[in-house]
């Protein structure tokens, strides 16, 4: 995205009132500066996600889901046992996951 593009972009945002006059500011001042525009808040829920070496019974995915979660792994094991049974997708959906999330570092 070009300086000019996104100028435009946080001057609508501030148009619309989504971000204040000071916030509006401090993101040109950065544009301007070359420097990358930050992130809102917390990195997102997806990109915190990985799968568990430790806490495993196949591919970790339900302990990693535990650690990232305030439910415990076992209770993701539950839901997924459960989805299998009744609904069939939780099959799908783990092994998608598997293969998706990375390992933990």
């Amino acid at each position: 995205m070009s300086i000019a593009e996104e100028l435009e972009r946080l001057q609508s945002l501030r148009d619309r009132g989504t971000i204040s006059d000071e916030e509006f500011a401090r993101a040109k001042a950065q544009v301007l500066s070359g420097e990358a525009a930050p992130r809102s808040g917390a990195p997102s829920f997806l990109h915190q996600l990985a799968r568990s070496r430790s806490d495993r019974v196949f591919g970790g995915v339900c302990g990693g889901l535990g650690h990232s979660t305030d439910l415990p792994s076992w209770a993701w094991r539950l839901i997924f046992c459960l989805t299998v049974l009744y609904f069939g997708a939780g099959l799908l959906i783990y092994i998608l996951l598997w293969i998706f999330l990375p390992q933990q570092a």
